[in-house]
């Protein structure tokens, strides 16, 4: 004979009442809700053990997957904000060479002279040095000019709050304090874009040299046989200073001379292709220019 379980308005009641409240209000909006711990009957007090041990397993298993589901949510939360950051490190990255690449164009476009005439003076000069002394006796004559100019204006402040008896602190604090570290994500992006111009200098180097296209070989052979010529009356530190010069001074000359450089270039550009096209048009058949539309 089976025994039955005792009577919950005594025992089990109060509870398993308020238990079965709570998950009810947890599952509420699902299709099957779970059953309550303990049905009990309109015509019967007593409930029976097996229904009430087959639902306290029901609501087992329901708290185990309602676990699962937060710590599953938990880790997507997570994820997302892993990734969001790394978003938005990137993008600051990003900014910052954009904000590099920003300056110096309005170097050399002049739009700030001070600063443009600062920097091509600073350039020009140790360009020049470069070319007269060696690389060492440069840096440490720049270093040292460097460190004559700080350590003066260091002493003669420390002077003045010593005559003044004020207490300013050190007059290189701001820049002291200032955060110069480069972060990882910038090096990651920087090696990114060297990446991908390098893989495209791969790729052209390997079109061009092994004659992939006639045409664009015999530029390249070209421009390798005047580049001899140039070597040959320059050597590297003189083309650098010429294209600092070239740099500093072409945009202050083409806003002056726009309109007749522009037409002086167009005239020049319609030549150079007419050019072009009869050496292509005198070329055989099959080493002529072949373009995919």
């Amino acid at each position: 004979m089976m025994e039955s379980c005792p009577n919950p308005s005594y025992s089990v009641s109060a509870p398993f009442i308020i238990n079965d409240w709570f998950f009810q209000s947890m599952y509420q909006l699902t299709s099957e809700p779970p059953a309550p711990l303990y049905q009990s009957h309109p015509h019967d007090d007593v409930t029976s053990c097996s229904e009430g041990g087959l639902n306290l397993q029901r609501h087992f298993m329901f708290s185990q997957k309602l676990n699962k589901e937060k710590k599953k949510d938990m880790a997507d939360s997570t994820s997302s904000c892993t990734d969001s950051s790394s978003s938005q490190c990137n993008n600051s990255s990003s900014s910052s060479l954009r904000d590099i690449t920003y300056s110096v164009l309005q170097l050399i476009h002049w739009k700030q002279p001070k600063k443009s005439a600062a920097a091509f003076t600073f350039s020009l000069l140790v360009l020049v040095s470069v070319a007269t002394l060696s690389v060492i006796s440069v840096v440490s004559y720049l270093f040292l000019a460097f460190l004559c100019v700080t350590i003066t204006f260091r002493v003669y402040k420390s002077v003045i709050q010593a005559v003044q008896k004020s207490d300013e602190g050190h007059p290189f604090r701001t820049l002291l304090e200032r955060d110069i570290s480069v972060s990882p994500e910038s090096v990651r992006h920087l090696a990114d874009q060297v990446l991908i111009h390098l893989n495209w200098f791969n790729s052209q180097s390997r079109r061009l040299l092994l004659v992939e296209d006639l045409v664009d070989s015999l530029k390249l052979a070209a421009v390798m046989w005047v580049m001899t010529y140039v070597g040959a009356v320059f050597n590297g530190i003189t083309i650098l200073i010429l294209a600092d010069i070239i740099f500093f001074t072409t945009p202050l000359i083409y806003q002056k001379k726009k309109t007749q450089i522009d037409e002086k270039m167009d005239l020049v550009r319609t030549r150079l292709e007419g050019t072009l096209y009869k050496l292509q048009d005198k070329l055989p058949g099959a080493v002529k220019r072949t373009k995919v539309e």
